[in-house]
């Protein structure tokens, strides 16, 4: 009974953005493709936790310097290895599927398989925090505004640059690739802030303590930033898209 309350809040900031995004969609993808989508997309955390628990591993055995470690964890360790993997769901499971014929689609099945992605890592922080029902219901909605929302707006971009991508033949792996970067490099820039940030602050008594002011408002604010700058650019993403042509040919 107690495994139902992090399984409800861990899946609920990733249902709640899912439906925001859907509503982006003028042609709605069909219900079974999207539960699908999600679906895979939790699976992919699996292997990506093996992956990321590898990595941290072999870092401890490689003699380089503590910055250039924590660098290469935090953007190649775990940044781009999930960016990957929720590619990886929608190059294998929509690209070639014929409820794919929209350029936005791109993005709507990227974002829906990070919202699967996150849905399963939301559960399992949760499970593994050990924490009260308050406490579980505030690290949700912090999770809600922070990693849930980054993994859709990261995903959104790679989205917008495979979309494009498609369209353009001679370019197609040079803008895949550069959509891929910018994800990663954000995503691993929002890691390192945000674990700066968890430093500033502590749950007492079911509420939350600021404990380090200064540290709080500076990494909360290049979070904020990082966040609008992605959540602009994904929205203008969906504005252009739309005005494309509505068959794509891969």
């Amino acid at each position: 009974m107690l495994y139902i309350i992090p399984i409800v809040f861990g899946i609920a900031p990733s249902f709640i953005w899912l439906l925001f995004y859907l509503r982006k969609d003028h042609h709605p993808e069909p219900n079974k493709m999207i539960l699908k989508i999600f679906f895979y997309g939790m699976l992919a955390t699996i292997p990506v936790l093996f992956l990321e628990i590898s990595v941290a591993g072999a870092l401890e055995n490689i003699a380089l310097p503590s910055l250039l470690k924590t660098i290469i964890y935090w953007f190649f360790g775990i940044a781009f290895i999930e960016e990957i993997f929720k590619f990886l769901v929608v190059k294998y499971k929509v690209l070639n599927n014929p409820n794919f014929d929209e350029p936005i689609d791109v993005m709507i099945y990227m974002i829906v398989s990070a919202l699967g992605f996150a849905a399963l890592e939301n559960i399992l922080a949760l499970l593994s925090s050990g924490s009260s029902i308050a406490e579980t219901a505030i690290i949700s909605s912090m999770r809600f505004l922070g990693a849930t929302f980054l993994h859709t707006l990261c995903s959104g971009t790679i989205g917008y640059f495979l979309a494009i991508s498609l369209r353009e033949a001679k370019k197609k792996k040079r803008t895949f690739i550069l959509g891929l970067s910018l994800a990663t490099a954000l995503h691993g820039l929002f890691n390192i802030f945000i674990i700066g940030n968890g430093k500033s602050w502590a749950i007492l008594g079911g509420r939350m303590a600021i404990t380090n002011p200064s540290l709080f408002a500076i990494t909360f604010i290049l979070l904020i930033l990082i966040l609008t700058g992605l959540a602009i650019f994904v929205l203008r993403g969906f504005k252009k898209l739309k005005k494309l042509k509505s068959v794509c040919k891969i």
